[in-house]
């Protein structure tokens, strides 16, 4: 089952800094999508509002909403690679010049290990089995766009 695109946000979102379990390939690449909406669109607004540090059109909007994003990105790719049965150490090896890149974009685009593996159960089969990891239900995130649930207090 390939999780949509709010419900994946919400979920990398909701796991913030959550650097245990697995994360499928929609999940990854609908997050990876987001992020670069955002990116652009703080971007753009930093540039109508004339609000820029250099000639590259860096902004403190841009940069902040990067800073935002940034352990999210971070956890979502070590939960990704956990998927493939690699420890999140390998997200380093984008460090390595052009090549490094390459290869952890193979890894981002690779198919996981079916079943459980030592990171959790499969993403795509949550009741596999296994351990490690936060389970995910995509029920826990059917309302998750829907207004708030808190009653209405009279004002005094």
């Amino acid at each position: 089952m390939q999780m949509s695109f709010p419900v994946a946000v919400q979920k990398c979102l909701s796991n913030y800094v959550t650097f245990t379990g697995r994360a499928q390939r929609s999940e990854y690449w609908w997050f990876i999508l987001f992020v670069v909406i955002v990116s652009v669109l703080s971007g753009m607004l930093d540039g109508i509002l004339g609000l820029t540090f250099d000639e590259d059109g860096n902004g403190p909007i841009q940069s902040l909403v990067g800073l935002a994003i940034l352990l999210p990105t971070i956890s979502v790719s070590v939960r990704r690679l956990h998927d493939l049965d690699r420890s999140g150490w390998w997200w380093w090896i984008q460090l390595i010049p052009l090549i490094g890149f390459i290869i952890f974009l193979v890894f981002a685009c690779t198919r996981g290990t079916e079943g459980p593996n030592r990171f959790g159960p499969d993403p795509l089969r949550p009741n596999s089995g296994g351990s490690g990891g936060p389970r995910f239900d995509p029920a826990d995130f059917d309302d998750a766009l829907t207004p708030s649930r808190v009653p209405n207090v009279p004002k005094d």
